[in-house]
């Protein structure tokens, strides 16, 4: 584990404490997140992530490490080999309530067996409503959207929930049953060679892995657009998929119950997300 502050990287024990029990992070989940995925001992997608946890921090008014200061943080890391795929976690918060500053360490852990398991047989999902409309958080800045912040709860609330359903993972929607986003992903499906996503004005998160999906299609001979889907487009659709830095592109393989049959389109958008 290490710890970043004022431009020092610290490398410290991952047993060792490194927050307050006054930090802003444990106590009110104020901050932001990014979760790298690291192959080969290489991390993917450094600028993108960096970016985004850039735009985070700014929308949450926290003034945290420059890119630079994230990437020496993120050498330090991984300057010892790393053999098997692993998850790159960089944390910022706001820091100890009342006091100015942040708060700010990176972790590296290999992936869990469910995460290569879905990676290789798919994954059965439920969905859920979010409780708000699609519209809900481009008008409410402090409902977060598009943020990738450390308020998991309810997302991890979410996850138990399609566990006791019997899946393994959810899709989000709103109020009037258009798609949203999974807890920690990006909805993809298909409607022939058109690869479809739900627009980010719905406050969803800017999926890195998506984004490269998308743009890699086009040399592959599919088409992209984003849109408002529904539940029952996702039932009708070629190939579903949520899309994510460390998982890539796990296929639906059954969704509210229904078993679906498997995408013949699955091995190219995997091979297109560079994750398999």
């Amino acid at each position: 584990m290490g710890v970043l502050a004022d431009g020092d990287v610290r490398l410290v024990d991952p047993a060792a404490p490194v927050f307050s029990a006054f930090d802003l992070a444990p106590t009110r989940g104020d901050g932001a997140f990014e979760s790298l995925l690291v192959q080969a001992g290489q991390p993917r997608k450094v600028p993108a992530h960096l970016a985004r946890l850039r735009r985070s921090a700014t929308a949450l008014g926290i003034a945290g490490p420059s890119s630079a200061e994230w990437e020496r943080l993120i050498a330090a890391l991984l300057a010892e080999p790393v053999e098997t795929d692993a998850v790159l976690k960089l944390v910022l918060s706001r820091g100890v309530e009342g006091e100015a500053g942040y708060t700010a360490i990176g972790t590296v852990s290999p992936l869990s067996a469910d995460i290569l398991r879905q990676r290789r047989s798919g994954i059965a999902v439920v969905t859920l409503s979010l409780g708000w409309p699609a519209d809900a958080r481009a008008a409410a800045p402090w409902l977060l959207g598009g943020i990738k912040s450390l308020s998991y709860a309810i997302n991890l609330a979410a996850g138990r929930q399609a566990r006791e359903r019997g899946a393994d993972d959810v899709i989000f929607t709103s109020t009037e049953g258009l798609l949203l986003e999974g807890p920690t992903s990006s909805v993809v499906w298909a409607v022939g060679s058109t690869l479809r996503t739900p627009p980010v004005s719905t406050g969803i998160l800017a999926g890195t892995t998506q984004q490269a999906l998308f743009a890699a299609a086009g040399p592959a001979g599919l088409a992209t657009e984003t849109s408002a889907g529904t539940v029952a487009e996702l039932h009708a659709a070629d190939g579903v998929w949520l899309v994510s830095s460390v998982r890539g592109a796990a296929e639906v393989v059954a969704l509210d119950g229904r078993t679906r049959s498997p995408a013949d389109l699955t091995p190219l958008v995997q091979r297109l997300t560079g994750i398999g």
